[in-house]
Parts: C-alpha cells; sequence; structure tokens
C-alpha cells in the first residue's frame, strides 16, 4: 500500500508481564493458532471446572426458601434453557475466530468504544461473583478455623491471585488436577442422603416456602425467581474466555470438536441447574434440620448438615465441609479473577491507551471484590444480581441477536471483525439496542408497568433487545459495522509490528496508513497519537455530531462543536453520572419517617448542587486543556507533514545522485575495461617496435645519418608507451587495483641518478639544475622504489618543462622516518584558481604569454593518487611569472644495512658460465623474433614455440634453461601451458609476457610462473629479470660515445600561434603535418632557428624539436 508515513514510529516496549504471553494470555488480542496447542477436550474441561461455585446453591436455597419448590424449578429449567441456546453461538463464534467476549461483542454490533460498556458490566459480573464466592469461604474458614470474617475475605482473595497470574496453562492444571476430588465431595453427601433419608426428597418437592403462599406456579414468584437467576448470563463470557484456546475443527472429528465445544460453553448451565436445585434441596434439609433461614441458604451450613450423613464426628464433619468449600471457591474464583482481569484489560487499555498487564488488572479485580465483601455483599446478593440480571440479559440478548439472526440476514458482515483499525467507536445496532432494551427492562422493574412486568422484566428486556436489534441493523444497513475495508490476513501475516517489532498471526494485524505498515492490534489499541487517521468519520464525536446534524438544525450542530458545546456536553455527562449515583444511594436507604426521609433527599440535594458547581469548574478547565491539546497535535501535524515533504524532497534528490553515482560509475568502469582492452591490443604491436627500435639504437651497423631517426621511433614508441601506462595507472587507481611493493631503497642512489638524469635536461634548455640536502641522508629505506621514483620524475619533469631561465632545485630533508623532497622552479607559475585544476587528468593549463610545452595531462594526476596512496602528502604553493614550489611528504622506513657504492650500468655483451637455451613460447612470430633478436647476440639459445602444445612437446624433448610464456594464445594460454608444464614436472623458471596488468592475474598461483613482464618491456627489464632467474653475471662494453653536439640556437622571436602549432604537431610525431607547416611559411622563418627545425626533421628528432620550440618565444 503506497501511503506516506504520518507520524515517526516510536518502538513500543511492554514490560515483562505483557510481553510474556505465559502471563498476559493473548489479552486484547486474538488468540494466536501456536497457543492453541491443547485438545478441544481439555480446553472443555477447564471451562467446566468454574461450574463449582457455590453461589448457585446459595442461589438456589435462596429462591426455593422465598418462593417454594415449584416456583424455583419451573424458573431454573425455563432460564437454564434460554442460557444454553443463548451461549450457543456466542461460543461458537467465539472458538472458531479465536476471540474472548469482549472482542466478540466488538465485532458484533457495538463498535470500539461502544464494547466498553460492556466489558464494564462483564467485570462487573466477575467481581460482583468474585466477592459472593469469597465471602462464602471466609464463612468456611470461620467456623472451621474461627478466623475473623475481615480476615478471612483477605485470605480468601489473595490465595486466587498466584493460580491465575499464569493465565490457562495453571489454570488448566489446577482444574485437571483438583476435578476428581471435587466430585467425590460434590456427589457423595446426595447418595447417602438418599440412601439414609429417602423422604427428604419428598418434603422437598412439597416445600411450598416460608412466604404467605401455598406453594403452586404464581407468576409473579416465578418472575422474580427467573430475575435472579437470569444474572447467571454473563458466566457465557467465562466459558468464552477458555474456549478461544480451541484448536480449529479437523476433518472426521468434528463430533468431537462440538461436543467439546458446548459441555465447555452452554453446557455450563446443565450442570449449573443442577447445583442450584442441589442448593434447593440441601437449603429445604436445613431448614428441617432446625436451622434459622437466615443461615440454611447459607453454603458452609448446607453441606455441614449433608456431610453429617456421613459422618457423626465433629472434626471430620468440619474438615469434609472445610475443604469442599475452600475447594470449590478456588475452583471458581480463578476462573472469575481471569475473566475480569482481561475484561479490565479491555476496559482500560481503549480509555487510557495504556496496558500496564494483565496481572496488574487481576489484582485490580481482586481488591474490588475484597472492598465489596467487607461492605458486606453477601446479605444483600438477591437485590444486587436482580438488577444487574436486566443489564447483563440486554448485552447477552444484543450480542445474540447479531449472531444468530443479523448475520444469515446479511444485515451485517459474516466474520468478527475487532480490531480497531476497522471499527467505527459506536455501532447503534448491539449499543443502541442494548440501551433501550436495559431502559425497557430497568422500567419494569421499576414497576412503571405493573407488577407482572416487574417480574418478568428479564424476559421483557430479552424479547425486546431480539426485536430491536435487527430492526436497527436494517435501519442502519449495516453501515456502522466495518469503518474501512479489512485486509486480507495473508497479505500480513509474517509480517512484524512496526510498532512493537514482534510476530503476530495475520488475523491479529491491520495497515496503519499513519506509520505507513503492518501493527498489530494491541499496539492498535494502545495508541494515542493517530487520531484514527485510518478511518473517516468513525470517532464517536464525529458519529453523534452526524447522528445530531440528521435531527437537529446545522446551525445548533455547529454551536455544539464549539468551546461551549463541548463544555455543556461533558458537564450534562456527569451531572447524569452523578444524579444518578445520588439516586441509588436514596433508593439505599432503609425504611425510615417521612421527614428523616425528606432530611435526607435535601441533604444529598444539597450535595448535588455543590458535585455539580465543582464538576462545572473541571469541565471548563478540562476543555480548555482539551483545546490546547488539539492545538498543539494540529500544529505538531502541520510540521510533521512539512518535515515529511522535506523528507521525501531530500530522498528523491537523494535516489537522482545515487543514480547518477550508478552512472558515473558505470561510465568509469566501462572506460577502465575499454583502456585495459585497448592498451592490450595497442601494448602488443607497440611491443615489437619499441623492441626493434632498442634494437637497432644499439646496433653499430646503422649508418650515423639515420642514428637519429632510430632514436627518434625509439622515443616516440616510449612516450606511447607511458602515455599507455598512464592511462592503465589511473584507471587501476580508481578501480582499488593497485599494489605497492616494499623494496629496499639506498637513497642516495636513488637521488643520483634522479640529479644525474635532469642536469643533462637542465643543460640542454640552458638552465641551473641545484641539489641541496638538509642533514645527512639516510642509507636504505623501505618503499615502493617504483611508485617513489615515478612521483618524482614526473614532478622534476614538469619543473623543468615549464622552466625558460633560472633554476630548479630539488631538496631534501630527512627527519622522524619522514622524507621531505622540495620541488622549486623559477618558471611561468600557477595562477591560484589554477591550483586545484592541475591535479585532474588531462587538464593542461594554457594561457597567453605562457609557453606551450609537451605532455599528456596526466602526470600530476598520477602523482597525486600515487601520493595518497602510498599515505604521503603533497603541497603546491606558486606565483604566476616567478615559479612554483611542489612539496613532497612520505613516510620512508630505515632499516640497517651494510653501504655500498653503486656500480655503474654499462651495455651487455654476453654473460659468464655456461650456455643457456631459453625457449619463447608467442602466437605472434614478430614478437618471438623480436626476442630472439634481442637474445641471440648475448649468447643464449632461443628455440620458438607459437603455441602451448608445441611448448609442451619441445619441453618434453629438450628441458630449455627458461621459458618465456606469453599468456593470450589460442588453445592453450600461458596459464593453462604453465599448469601442464608443473604437473609434467618441470621445475626450470617461468617468466610470463603479457600485454595485461599482473593486477588482472592476482588469483592465479604463485607456483606456476617466477616473474611477470608487461609488454612492451624494456630491454634491462628483461635483462634483469634473465640474471635473477639463472643467476647470471653480466659481461659490459665500454660505454658509447657522445652524441654530436647540436646546433646552438639563440632566443629568436617566434609567431605564438605558429610555435603552438608546431608544438602540437611534434608532440604527436605528424612528420607529414610539420613539414606542410614549414613550406606555408617559406623563407619567413628566422634564421638559423628554420634551419634547426628542419634539421631535426631530417633526424626525425622529435625531442630536441619539441624543446627547441620551447625556446623560442
Amino acid at each position: 500500500m503506497a501511503l506516506q508515513q504520518r507520524i515517526f514510529r516510536v518502538r513500543r516496549n511492554y514490560n515483562q508481564w505483557v510481553a510474556n504471553q505465559t502471563l498476559e494470555d493473548f489479552a486484547l488480542r486474538f488468540t494466536a493458532k501456536s497457543a492453541r496447542r491443547w485438545s478441544a477436550g481439555r480446553v472443555a474441561h477447564t471451562a467446566l471446572g468454574g461450574i463449582s461455585f457455590l453461589a448457585l446453591e446459595a442461589i438456589g436455597g435462596t429462591i426455593t426458601l422465598n418462593y417454594g419448590f415449584t416456583n424455583t424449578v419451573t424458573a431454573v429449567m425455563a432460564v437454564a434453557l434460554i442460557i444454553f441456546m443463548l451461549g450457543v453461538p456466542v461460543s461458537y463464534y467465539a472458538a472458531r475466530y479465536g476471540v474472548d467476549i469482549d472482542l466478540l461483542t466488538r465485532g458484533a454490533g457495538f463498535g470500539y468504544l461502544g464494547s466498553t460498556l460492556t466489558s464494564l458490566i462483564y467485570a462487573s459480573f466477575t467481581f460482583i461473583f468474585f466477592a459472593l464466592e469469597a465471602a462464602i469461604m471466609a464463612m468456611a474458614l470461620q467456623i472451621v478455623f474461627g478466623l475473623p470474617p475481615t480476615l478471612g475475605y483477605l485470605v480468601s482473595s489473595l490465595m486466587v491471585i498466584p493460580l491465575v497470574t499464569h493465565g490457562i496453562t495453571y489454570i488448566s492444571r489446577f482444574q485437571l488436577w483438583t476435578q476428581p476430588l471435587w466430585l467425590l465431595l460434590q456427589l457423595a453427601p446426595f447418595v447417602f442422603i438418599l440412601a439414609q433419608d429417602p423422604s427428604t426428597l419428598d418434603r422437598w418437592q412439597h416445600f411450598e416456602g416460608l412466604g404467605p403462599h401455598d406453594g403452586s406456579f404464581n407468576l409473579l414468584m416465578f418472575g422474580a425467581a427467573s430475575t435472579v437467576l437470569f444474572s447467571l448470563v454473563a458466566q457465557i463470557g467465562e466459558q468464552v474466555d477458555f474456549l478461544r484456546f480451541m484448536p480449529e475443527a479437523q476433518a472426521g472429528k468434528r463430533a468431537r470438536w462440538w461436543l467439546a465445544l458446548l459441555a465447555g460453553g452452554p453446557g455450563w448451565v446443565l450442570m449449573g441447574a443442577f447445583k442450584i436445585l442441589a442448593g434447593s434441596f440441601l437449603a429445604v434439609l436445613a431448614f428441617y434440620h432446625g436451622l434459622p433461614s437466615n443461615e440454611a441458604h447459607e453454603p458452609m451450613q448446607m453441606y455441614l448438615v449433608a456431610f453429617s450423613h456421613i459422618t457423626s464426628s465433629p472434626p471430620m464433619l468440619l474438615a469434609l465441609a472445610g475443604i469442599f468449600v475452600v475447594l470449590s471457591q478456588l475452583k471458581i474464583n480463578v476462573t472469575n479473577a481471569y475473566a475480569g482481569s482481561i475484561a479490565w484489560s479491555n476496559f482500560f487499555s481503549r480509555l487510557t491507551h495504556s496496558h500496564p498487564g494483565r496481572v496488574v488488572w487481576l489484582v485490580f479485580n481482586v481488591m474490588i471484590a475484597l472492598v465489596l465483601m467487607e461492605i458486606g455483599i453477601y446479605r444483600a446478593f438477591e437485590s444486587i444480581l436482580g438488577s444487574y440480571a436486566v443489564v447483563a440479559v440486554a448485552w447477552i440478548g444484543a450480542l445474540v441477536a447479531d449472531l444468530v439472526i443479523n448475520k444469515p440476514l446479511g444485515l451485517s458482515p459474516k466474520g468478527i471483525e475487532f480490531k480497531r483499525a476497522y471499527l467505527f467507536d459506536l455501532n447503534p445496532v448491539g449499543f443502541g439496542a442494548m440501551l433501550l432494551a436495559t431502559t425497557i427492562g430497568l422500567s419494569a422493574r421499576a414497576g412503571l408497568w405493573g407488577d407482572s412486568a416487574h417480574a418478568l422484566a428479564s424476559f421483557l428486556t430479552l424479547g425486546s433487545v431480539m426485536v430491536i436489534a435487527p430492526l436497527l441493523a436494517w435501519a442502519t444497513g449495516g453501515r456502522y459495522y466495518i469503518a474501512r475495508h479489512p485486509d486480507q490476513a495473508d497479505a500480513l501475516s509474517g509480517q512484524a509490528c512496526c510498532i512493537c517489532e514482534h510476530h503476530f498471526d495475520g488475523e491479529d494485524m491491520a495497515f496503519c496508513p499513519a506509520y505507513n505498515g503492518p501493527i498489530c492490534s494491541l499496539c492498535c489499541s494502545l495508541d494515542a497519537r493517530c487520531n484514527d487517521a485510518c478511518k473517516s468519520n468513525a470517532r464517536v464525536q464525529e458519529q453523534l455530531l452526524g447522528w445530531l446534524g440528521k435531527v437537529f438544525p446545522a446551525t445548533l450542530v455547529n454551536r455544539l462543536r464549539s468551546r461551549l458545546g463541548h463544555f455543556l456536553g461533558l458537564l450534562t455527562l456527569v451531572t447524569l453520572v452523578m444524579a444518578g449515583l445520588m439516586g441509588l444511594v436514596y433508593s439505599q436507604l432503609p425504611t425510615v419517617e417521612p421527614l428523616v426521609r425528606d432530611l435526607m433527599a435535601a441533604t444529598l440535594a444539597k450535595v448535588f448542587a455543590i458535585l455539580v458547581i465543582i464538576s462545572g469548574v473541571v469541565a471548563w478547565l478540562f476543555v480548555l486543556a482539551h483545546e490546547s491539546r488539539v492545538v498543539a497535535q494540529e500544529e505538531s501535524r502541520r510540521q510533521t507533514r512539512m518535515l515529511m515533504q522535506e523528507i521525501k524532497a531530500h530522498e528523491k534528490t537523494d535516489r537522482m545522485l545515487q543514480q547518477a553515482k550508478e552512472q558515473a560509475e558505470a561510465a568509469n568502469q566501462a572506460k577502465s575495461r575499454y583502456l585495459t582492452g585497448l592498451s592490450h591490443e595497442l601494448r602488443s604491436p607497440l611491443n615489437a617496435a619499441f623492441g626493434y627500435a632498442q634494437l637497432l639504437e644499439n646496433d653499430p651497423g646503422i649508418p650515423v645519418d639515420r642514428r637519429e631517426a632510430v632514436c627518434a621511433i625509439r622515443r616516440s614508441t616510449e612516450h606511447l608507451s607511458d602515455l599507455i601506462e598512464g592511462l592503465l595507472e589511473i584507471s587501476k587507481i580508481e578501480a582499488g587495483r593497485l599494489e605497492l611493493y616494499r623494496n629496499e631503497v639506498r637513497v642516495r642512489t636513488l637521488i643520483d641518478e634522479l640529479v644525474a638524469m635532469f642536469q643533462l635536461q637542465a643543460e640542454d634548455k640552458g638552465i641551473r639544475f641545484e641539489f641541496h640536502s638538509r642533514g645527512p641522508l639516510p642509507g636504505w629505506v623501505t618503499t615502493d622504489e617504483k611508485r617513489l621514483r615515478q612521483i618524482l620524475i614526473n614532478l622534476l619533469s614538469n619543473a623543468i618543462k615549464f622552466t625558460r631561465e633560472g633554476s630548479v632545485t630539488l631538496t631534501f630533508r630527512y627527519r622522524n622516518q619522514v622524507a621531505e623532497f622540495v620541488i622549486a622552479d623559477t618558471g611561468v607559475g600557477i595562477a591560484e584558481e589554477d591550483l586545484q585544476r592541475i591535479f585532474r587528468p588531462f587538464e593542461r593549463v594554457r594561457k597567453p604569454g605562457v609557453p606551450a610545452v609537451h605532455g599528456t595531462g596526466l602526470g600530476l594526476t598520477i602523482t597525486k593518487l600515487l601520493t595518497d596512496i602510498m599515505g604521503g602528502d603533497i603541497q603546491v604553493s606558486s606565483e604566476p611569472g616567478k615559479g612554483s614550489t611542489f612539496r613532497l611528504s612520505v613516510m620512508l622506513a630505515s632499516v640497517s644495512r651494510p653501504d655500498s657504492s653503486p656500480r655503474e650500468q654499462l651495455p651487455v655483451t654476453g654473460y659468464l658460465g655456461q650456455r643457456h637455451t631459453l625457449l619463447v613460447v608467442d602466437d605472434d612470430p614478430s614478437h618471438r623474433g623480436l626476442v630472439s633478436d634481442l637474445l641471440t647476440p648475448l649468447g643464449f639459445q632461443v628455440d620458438e614455440a607459437p603455441d602451448g602444445e608445441t611448448a609442451l612437446a619441445l619441453v618434453a624433448q629438450t628441458p630449455p634453461s627458461l621459458i618465456l610464456m606469453d599468456i593470450g594464445m589460442p588453445g592453450l594460454d600461458g596459464w593453462q601451458t604453465a599448469a601442464r608444464l608443473r604437473e609434467a614436472g618441470h621445475a626450470g623458471p617461468i617468466v610470463m609476457l603479457s600485454a595485461n596488468a599482473r593486477e588482472l592475474h592476482a588469483d592465479v598461483p604463485q607456483h606456476l610462473y617466477d616473474d611477470y613482464l608487461v609488454k612492451p618491456f624494456k630491454f634491462g627489464a628483461l635483462l634483469d629479470s634473465l640474471a635473477r632467474q639463472l643467476g647470471l653475471t653480466w659481461q659490459h662494453q665500454s660505454p658509447p660515445s657522445r652524441r654530436p653536439p647540436r646546433i646552438a640556437v639563440t632566443t629568436v622571436a617566434l609567431d605564438p600561434a605558429l610555435r603552438d602549432e608546431l608544438l602540437a604537431l611534434a608532440e604527436i610525431g605528424h612528420l607529414s603535418g610539420l613539414r606542410d607547416a614549414l613550406t606555408r611559411q617559406g623563407d619567413s622563418l628566422p634564421e638559423p632557428l628554420g634551419q634547426a627545425i628542419r634539421d631535426n626533421l631530417e633526424r626525425y628528432d622529435f625531442q630536441a624539436l619539441i624543446q627547441l620550440l620551447e625556446k623560442a618565444s
């Protein structure tokens, strides 16, 4: 669902009670399928453990003593049948959909907040009956142990808490273990009574009651007895709290599943009816044994009389009766306490958006029951249950009407939707039907419609609610059941809640547009920030105003939306609640004289007036605080919207930048691949050209007048090789594939070579080259000699290129293992805005008045990259017209090694020792011929092989001293051939030759080869490799004579445009272009410059020509 997140997610961390589902037992949520691990029979057995409550005997005894046997039995049969029929659909839907009674009420016509009232009704049932049962237990403790009632109430309450903390897990075990003993104690007395005195059964059947009546059927007495019995209708809620753990019905076991459902659900009332009749029987028995009527209906007194038929020993009698009463009360009160904890959790979670845990509400429920016991609820339980029965019947009746009438008729959805995300706060079908039916029932019970209606108030309530609920569903069209279409459970299955980050079944998840993610039902219920953004016009305020708008004018409804309207509405609600409480207090006053009653009424009226004034002030402050909160929320939402828009814009920009980055990286990789492939294709022919140029340059048979042309060829191919090498090095650096090596370098030798190299270049250009050392030179250091030499050559070469007059100075300083090279020149300098450009690839700063110089534009780029990789630093300072200074700092760790003077390297003419046979393996005959021409004059016997197969055959016949192996060959390539040679046992050195860089073969095992040379290779590099691998000692000849001095040309004026054109053509070796340009100039070139240019062209000495043009101004 592509919705924008409106609220920032804050992870909800539940306390250890809520997070532990063994303690929590899935309160407020769908019962997970993984939690339904008990068999249907085990769940039904646990649910039936609740029918042990002795309040049933107390009710049966009370109504029998008051209304007689006939009216009692008739009422019990009628009410039991009705409660059974009401319990069947409730039990079925709860077991099928895995919901407790509150969640079931939500989805069956009451709405999300509408069921809050029913949660209160249900919670009241649990603590009322908990108090009744605990009071009975306290009486037993008083009789058996002499425990004071107050202390007995406390003990009876606290004993239950440890048994209920772990939910159905502990309750199921407790009910299972105690059930056999309880059944034995429950049935044994009746067997002994009927065996010893069968006439007691006849006396019970003919008992007429203690009132002034003949014992025959009386409608008013039947109605009064039924009203008390109807209060038990809410017991189905406690049964449902266990039935939600029933496993799903399986094929072939549906009959067994239904039997367990009926037994554990509505079946409780069958055993309950038996216990009511048992209490009726025992109350008559106790009465005939001489107990007064106010004690004969007490369960402890009943069972003392009953167990007296088993034993005549007083201690044994007290023990049996005490054990039975305590055991019965514990079995029922664990159920009452458990159901109450779930009911209070549902109630307060919706009102406070907080859930400290079911265990907290367990203690809360027990404490309420303890207070009721202390104020003497047992003495008035008949009147309390009579009033409660009307409300309970209205609730269960509305629920059943929706399940058995509205759903089959299509007036309500087929399933049970309980999640806040999909429900209206109020559904007028169930909630409205319950309120109307309750009003009818309470009016009848108040005597407004006569005595018959008073007696049959519960029946009137049930009948009216069964009619009103379908009518309201038909009138509203069922549109208040679902506020927005629920997401499919399968679509949300397996996803974690975006708030608590826990996983739940798909039935317990919803999609939250406010958080733009899946959310569990509990986090949804507890959220106080979303303001039900997922559904429109579904909140209770919006619903009430919408309904009022259909009845009253729009102007009046708009006034109700104002601050004054909110105040009056809140004050009216509080006033009605207080008036009801005052009326209840007044109705409970004992019968007194009219004067005293009038005085009490006046006092209550004054208290009511004072409370109304105080409530008005509090209501006004509440309204103001609410408005401030609304304003703050609106501002917060506005800021959130703006922030989300900004985040969205940043995300869009980030995506564009990421896309551009990926495109740039792809282009860079393509460039690297292109350069790598191109370099391989260029290196192969360049190797032949460069090699033969070196060979011809050293050949004494070359005429002197053609030697300069050979030198030009060698310099041009070397320049092209350097250009390719520079491009490849940049590519390797950018790809992160450049390797650094640790060599032991003699610093003095390195500097001497650099000074010797660049002194000649400086002298040829007519400038000075100076070297200064600040402090002693270190002996040997470790570094990558090749890279350090490359950096220094680039810097010194640039300094000489851009210096027309003056000097170039190399200054060295070594301190704390750090070497500092400073290259300063008196050249043209660099403008400040160009100091960063010079390190970019192919950037060449050309400005008017600045002499053009040749080069690739890659030297400083490579220098900067290599310096960074080596962990060094390079800085530049410059002033146009005065020169530049480059400062290179690099770590050179010194090593201890004996010093030795460098030996001058002279041309090689041969080697000492036995003659060696070399095998050249290459598919290109020109490359094989080049190597043969280079090495044969030195005394080597060079054999050639065009492919790997031929090489294998030659090595098998005559093993060579060393193999020079090309890599890229058809058939067996160089690596495969080397591998076959090693497998065949050839242990001689193998030197790989390739136009590919070494890093491309980093995964090749080292034992396959001994050295690696990259084409085009220098002759000296090849000789060094042969010397290392074969242990050769070279023979050298005297150094060749210096070349003839060049023509000295004084600085002459030359047109800048012509000079730049000639420089550009000379840099690329464009011979015909240079000749055409000179032809166009004719005799206009100043002499002797023109003659010097033509002489260099005849010798193909482009390097000398470039230097000549650079001197021209």
